[in-house]
């Protein structure tokens, strides 16, 4: 399929060129016959196209029997039609005579009975298609090899054996590879049926696991390969119960290295039988294998692997491990993949005059790495100077001639198979110019010839054609431009060039317009050429010049390179090389040279040897050295051989390890730390290190342990309490034990301290200032039962973080030096160890003046733990890098400005890092020490930032730390499930629920989404839940329409940019059971909002529908229950204006100066200029009675990119009550576009599918006193929401008003706005006035996006049911699920009386009378709905 989509593409491509040609063709010839004055030539004459040319179906590797009939598939396309040939290894078969063989009219070669016996195998062997055009070409197909299965023998057959019941059993059978495929196997004469638990491995061994008795029998293998079958010995296998001795746990089949070609499959086997009956894991390069979660990888019965669809990926070492509880055993096996050849580019066609040079790219993959032939027209192609193999796959071919035309196939072949593509070279007549851009498969040399000619003079032959220089590999030709064009700037020459009595020609080019020499390279010495030379112009080539004969010099004769040149080790310091006398010697040998150069330097060293071998000494123990040879006559030097690379033997150490520290962990143990020796004396690997410890009062009784490997660490144990102990450690290599470091003493505690917290402070500190140096003294900590591991002392001017000195716990005094006099410095001082640093103590001190001789004592001076510090402290290391590398790994890289330039470490110095994260604050820093110039920092937290800083120590001095360097780890998936999942009913909507979550402690990385699972059945597969996913860090969502009564089970995953986390644990809820208030609620609620309609949450103020519209489920309202609704309606109307009236009154005489200017101030925050205007604009008040203020607080000023509810400023004024009539609809369609308030998104879902977002526009509401009770009311479906405002703040709440203005559009969105935070808390009932909104005439058809519940409903039913509504409030960015708030009903008339009794609010006279230019337009109102 391949060569045929290629040959498409290629049939394709030479049509679009044809058709070029034939137009620039007409347009040349045209041209030429105008001028000329004759009739224009088809250009179809010198220009030939490309002939599509390749096989369709090619054979491939087939297996027969014998007395078969074989096809092996052959088709090739070209026209005319290809003739078709067969090759059988390499040989043409004559198909004419033979009666078993016969071409069949496609191409394919047909075999009717092949022959096979053990002397006779005419029929196996490798076949190949040859395709062949008369006056085209011919092309060959790739090889395929026919084997035929032999005679059955068996290399082991089935033995009696006896199994336990539950083990495993094997019973063999092996044959040769090619009839494995031919074995089958009968139990007690009769056929075995092959299950999951009775296998046949690929090598024909029977395996049979859970052994029952049913299982015993007479067990036999078959062969039947083509002739009579062939029957194996019988064995029988028994099953045996439970023996009284266990048997040990063996392998009855171990895995054996396999090779495979990708995408076959591969079975590796292992069983093993012991008691308790074993189970088998694989392990992969050391790598569990996950068998269950892979498609792939299956495991058989008894344990065996099995690998489909092999990759290269599948490469590798595989463990099968076996336990049963008591042992465990193992095996391995190499598991290799190998790929058939493939073409990453094939050969093109091209173009091409003669005498150029061109090639032909071939680029091959596969594995084993293929080999490449090229063949041209069927015959292969022998490299020689003009058909030379370069970059290993491309066929170059110099000096072209008119025999090189053909096709050229490619042919690539490994053990695993062989490919072959291939393209046509078409040569032209130098007047023909070649009609494609430059390919790159022509070489630079002859690239001049692609420029179309056009008609004009030709120049004439350039003269005076000289080799102006002549060597042994080169000549170079200069000349002068030719007589017609004396200038010549224009022109361009080519060189034809050849050897003397050789008919190909090659040609070089100038390389510009104008150049007359060119150098012509590569030649052979002592060998004669022809050159000539031509020029052209922009009209195509003139005249040649006269042939030049050159004949090039004489090669020195040189000695050529010494054979069998070999070196070998013979001490850790010396080297012995040896060598042949050159084969070519071209006279006597003076002498040789031998070079020498250690391996990672640039320094080649050298000796003069007279004889064939020398040794090399004072080399570096354990170093790699290179060596070469050169042989000198009395020419010179000659040819170098290749250079052959040692190592010096190995030796001792000659350097002790480095950085000794001792590390008291308790009363009775030590651990001690060290570095290796310096690289360069470590004079081989280091294969341990020995420590030597003794007590300090018995330097006689020294105790030894060895250390094997790298470890850099040892726990010594088992000491003595409150003991002084010396150490030291040396290192090993193969070759023995080098020296050791100088002891080191640590003492033991008397007692085991605590050191699970850091140090106390020190309980004094003092210090005594000199000139330059100031003298430190202390106390250690009060509480002594804490372990002190030493002090950390800083210091600096002004600050004492400038330099930082790390002292012995023992030590009690300490001079600080080389400070500046009459400077102020501030000191500290910290007890520390292995958790942390303690508490700092602060200190001050104003060094002397230069005048002040004065001494500190003696015995402070000469304290015997005072060390006293090098003169010149380290610099500390520059350039500190951080690199992530992964989500728990930065590499730590620095320079070192004390170092030379090529940064290399040659002493003792090491190097600490350090790194924290600031998240918690009060992360600690952990240190690690490095004696190179980089450090791997691992087991960090993923998508973390860590700040790292570096310093240096040499000896006691040390440096400040680097200034710091940053990386934050990749992400990982999140590695926790989100917590505090909760599942919560919504008020009102029992079929609805709110699930409710926290995200993922370890989320590694942002959280870009969440996926919810739900399903009534906890143990169904995952893939069976109803998944609903959460876009952005949402911590709430709604699912809607689930059943009435019925447990649900809800899992939570969270995801990042990296994957999925793990699901949270499952939490059941059942939904509530339904009653006739749920109905009725959900019916009033929803309306007809399946249809996917739905009209503007109206809120608490929306009545229902008087008319006796029909509920969703058909049952139509009583026209009784809305008279009696209509009734009460307007009686809480009446009312509700006599009370409003009778406060007003009350408030207007309680009216004082200060509640006038609090309520100016109050009118010049809240826009008192909406009670402007005509009666039309006047606000009549609310017609709550018993409501609680709700402010609505902003919790940031900036914008909160991801809220999780927003507020919804509603507009409040006059336009908002429409009339009951028929445009009231079409109004608030008109008013939808002129919101500008903000809302929240909730995403709302069904069982049968997910409900597309809708906005959810959030209410102001009520609250009641911590002291009542809630309970859940599925009554009713809405709830009471009030817009309420509260004047004179620190802010200006968004005025409300009815929710009937707004209509709920996703089109409205706007989520830029800051978060709002819901204060409640009580206020006067009689603070806020809102219009109860009137609603269409005809059935609800919305569905609210929030409960809401109609007071004057509750009122009118006497239901006092308290409902809970849930709220979510937003925290400086980070979302918390909804907080429930509860809402009371209305009071009773005697309530609010009492109520309007303890009002300290009253009213002014005109303000009275806007309040009742209010109640006009309320009356007004409450007449159209009754009237309705």
């Amino acid at each position: 399929m391949a060569a045929e989509r290629g040959a498409r593409r290629l049939l394709s491509t030479s049509s679009f060129w044809l058709c070029c040609l034939l137009l620039l063709g007409r347009r040349a010839s045209g041209a030429a016959a105008t001028r000329s004055g004759s009739p224009p030539q088809s250009p179809e004459s010198s220009i030939r196209t490309f002939t599509p040319f390749y096989f369709l179906v090619e054979p491939v590797d087939t297996l027969s029997v014998r007395g078969s009939s074989v096809i092996l598939n052959c088709s090739a396309y070209s026209e005319p039609s290809p003739k078709i040939e067969w090759k059988k290894d390499g040989t043409f078969l004559n198909l004419v005579s033979d009666d078993r063989r016969q071409l069949l009219p496609d191409g394919s070669l047909f075999i009717s009975s092949v022959v096979h016996s053990k002397h006779n195998k005419p029929d196996e062997g490798y076949y190949q298609c040859v395709a062949t055009v008369d006056s085209l070409g011919t092309i060959v197909s790739r090889t395929a090899k026919l084997t035929i299965a032999g005679l059955p023998r068996f290399s082991s057959q089935p033995e009696p054996s006896s199994v336990y019941a539950g083990n495993s059993a094997i019973l063999n059978c092996e044959v040769n590879a090619d009839l494995v495929p031919f074995v089958r196997w009968e139990q007690n004469r009769q056929p075995l049926l092959l299950d999951d638990r009775v296998i046949k491995l690929p090598s024909g061994t029977l395996v049979i696991s859970n052994a029952t008795e049913g299982d015993e029998g007479l067990y036999r293998c078959i062969v039947e390969g083509g002739g009579p079958p062939k029957y194996s010995d019988e064995a029988e296998l028994k099953v045996l119960p439970d023996p009284e001795v266990v048997p040990n746990l063996v392998f009855l089949k171990q895995p054996s290295s396999l090779v495979r070609v990708i995408g076959q499959s591969a079975v590796l086997p292992c069983v093993a039988s012991g008691l308790p009956n074993p189970t088998i894991r694989w392990m992969k390069n050391e790598e569990a294998l996950d068998v269950e979660s892979s498609e792939r990888l299956v495991l058989l019965a008894g344990g065996s692997l099995e690998i489909s669809d092999v990759t290269e990926d599948d490469a590798g070492t595989y463990f099968c491990i076996a336990d049963n509880g008591n042992e465990t055993i193992e095996a391995q096996a190499e598991l290799t993949v190998q790929v058939q050849p493939e073409f990453l580019k094939q050969p093109t066609n091209i173009y091409a005059h003669e005498s150029m040079d061109i090639i032909f790219e071939c680029e091959v993959t596969g594995k084993p790495t293929p080999t490449v032939k090229w063949v041209k027209n069927g015959d292969m192609v022998i490299p020689s100077d003009y058909f030379k193999i370069v970059k290993e796959h491309n066929l170059q071919v110099l000096g072209l001639v008119k025999s090189d035309e053909g096709f050229y196939q490619c042919i690539a072949e490994n053990d695993v198979g062989n490919a072959q593509a291939g393209a046509q070279l078409i040569i032209l007549e130098h007047d023909v110019a070649i009609p494609t851009l430059p390919p790159t498969s022509l070489t630079s040399a002859t690239t001049d010839h692609l420029a179309p000619a056009t008609t004009g003079p030709l120049p004439s032959a350039p003269r005076d054609v000289v080799a102006s220089l002549v060597s042994t590999r080169f000549i170079k030709l200069t000349w002068r431009t030719p007589a017609s064009d004396p200038h010549g700037d224009n022109l361009t020459y080519s060189v034809f060039y050849t050897k003397e009595g050789i008919a190909r020609e090659r040609v070089e080019n100038t390389s510009r317009p104008g150049e007359m020499q060119v150098t012509i390279q590569n030649l052979m010495p002592a060998t004669v050429y022809i050159f000539r030379v031509m020029a052209q112009n922009k009209h195509g080539s003139g005249e040649s010049s006269a042939p030049l004969r050159v004949e090039t010099q004489p090669e020195v004769q040189l000695p050529g390179p010494a054979p069998n040149i070999r070196a070998y080790a013979t001490s850790p310091t010396s080297i012995t090389v040896t060598w042949e006398t050159p084969l070519s010697g071209n006279g006597e040998i003076q002498n040789y040279k031998l070079y020498y150069m250690e391996k990672g330097t640039d320094k080649e060293q050298d000796v003069d040897v007279s004889s064939h071998s020398h040794t090399i000494s004072g080399l570096k123990k354990y170093t790699e050295y290179s060596f070469r040879v050169v042989a000198y006559n009395k020419h010179g030097p000659g040819v170098s051989t290749q250079d052959v690379a040692i190592r010096t033997f190995s030796d001792v150490p000659s350097a002790a390890p480095q950085n000794l520290s001792l590390e008291v962990r308790n009363s009775k143990s030590i651990v001690i730390h060290w570095q290796p020796p310096p690289p360069a004396t470590q004079n081989g690997q280091i294969t341990g290190y020995k420590i030597r410890y003794r007590k300090a009062s018995r330097k006689s009784d020294v105790t030894e342990t060895l250390v094997t490997g790298t470890q850099l660490s040892q726990l010594i144990e088992g000491l003595d309490r409150g003991t002084e102990y010396n150490f030291r450690v040396a290192a090993l290599t193969i070759n023995g034990t080098g020296p050791a470091t100088d002891w080191l003493s640590a003492e033991t505690f008397e007692s085991d301290l605590d050191e699970t917290r850091v140090p106390e402070v020190p309980s004094s500190l003092h210090v005594r200032p000199l000139v330059t140096s100031i003298v430190v003294s202390w106390t250690p900590p009060e509480n002594q039962n804490i372990v002190v591991r030493g002090y950390a002392i800083g210091y600096g001017i002004g600050s004492p973080h400038a330099q930082t000195i790390k002292v012995d716990y023992k030590q009690r005094y300490y001079t600080i030096e080389n400070l500046d006099p009459s400077s102020h410095y501030v000191i500290t001082l910290k007890a520390f160890n292995n958790v942390g640093e303690g508490i700092p103590l602060y200190e001050s001190a104003v060094t002397r003046p230069h005048t002040d001789t004065s001494e500190v004592d003696l015995f402070v001076i000469n304290a015997p733990y005072t060390p006293v510090p090098d003169p010149t402290p380290m610099m500390p290391p520059v350039g500190v890098q951080a690199s992530i590398l992964s989500h728990d790994t930065i590499r730590i890289t620095w320079a070192d400005n004390s170092l030379p330039k090529h940064q290399k470490i040659t002493d003792s110095r090491y190097y600490t890092v350090r790194w924290k994260t600031n998240i918690p604050a009060n992360t600690k820093y952990k240190n690690a020490n490095a004696t190179t110039l980089s450090y791997l920092v691992t087991g960090l937290k993923p998508n973390t930032l860590y700040e790292f800083s570096v310093m240096v120590t040499k000896g006691r001095r040390s440096s400040t730390w680097s200034m710091t360097a940053h990386g934050t780890t990749f992400e990982l998936v999140p590695t926790s499930p989100p917590k505090d999942v909760t599942v919560v009913s919504k008020e009102g909507k029992p079929r609805t629920i709110i699930v409710n979550w926290q995200p993922p402690s370890e989320a590694n990385g942002k959280i870009t989404g969440y996926i919810i699972y739900y399903s009534t059945d906890v143990n169904a597969e995952i893939h069976d839940w109803v998944i609903e996913p959460v876009v952005g860090n949402r911590l709430t969502h709604q699912i809607q329409e689930l059943t009435l009564d019925t447990p649900y089970y809800f899992k939570i995953q969270a995801r990042n940019s990296k994957g999925m986390g793990p699901m949270s644990e499952a939490v059941q809820f059942r939904t509530p059971k339904a009653d006739s208030s749920d109905k009725m609620a959900n019916d009033q609620a929803s309306g007809s909002a399946g249809k996917g309609s739905r009209l503007p949450d109206l809120g608490s103020e929306y009545k229902p529908p008087m008319s006796g519209s029909n509920s969703p489920h058909g049952s139509p309202t009583s026209s009784l229950d809305s008279n009696m609704l209509l009734v009460i309606i307007v009686s809480v109307g009446v009312i509700t204006i006599v009370v409003v009236v009778i406060i007003a009154i009350f408030c207007t005489r309680r009216t004082t100066s200060h509640q006038k200017k609090k309520r100016a101030a109050c009118k010049s925050v809240n826009g008192s200029h909406k009670y402007k205007g005509n009666s039309k604009d006047v606000k009549p008040p609310d017609l709550w009675i018993h409501h609680e203020r709700l402010e609505l607080k902003p919790i940031d000023k900036s914008p909160d990119p991801n809220p999780i509810m927003t507020d919804t400023p509603i507009p409040r004024n006059s336009q908002d009550i429409t009339p009951v009539d028929n445009s009231m609809d079409s109004n608030i369609h008109q008013r939808r576009n002129s919101y500008r308030g903000h809302e929240s998104e909730d995403s709302m879902s069904t069982l049968a599918g997910r409900r597309g977002m809708r906005p959810k526009m959030m209410m102001p509401f009520d609250t009641q006193p911590p002291q009542q009770s809630v309970r859940n009311t599925p009554s009713t479906d809405t709830m009471p929401a009030s817009s309420s405002q509260t004047c004179c703040t620190d802010h200006q709440d968004p005025e409300g008003a009815t929710s009937s203005s707004y209509l709920a559009s996703s089109q409205e969105e706007d989520s830029g706005q800051s978060l709002p935070t819901a204060h409640v808390r009580p206020s006067h009932p009689l603070k806020s006035f809102a219009v109860p909104a009137v609603p269409p005439p005809g059935p609800p058809t919305y569905d609210p996006a929030l409960p809401s519940t109609p007071l004057l409903s509750q009122q009118a039913l006497n239901h006092h049911i308290h409902s809970v509504k849930t709220a979510s409030i937003g925290t400086l960015g980070r979302s918390r699920p909804p907080m429930p708030v509860v809402v009371p009903s209305a009071p009773e008339v005697q309530e609010t009386t009492r109520m309007l009794e303890d009002s300290e609010s009253s009213y002014e006279p005109d303000e009275l009378t806007k309040e009742m230019a209010h109640l006009e337009g309320l009356m007004k109102d409450l007449n159209a709905i009754t009237t309705a």
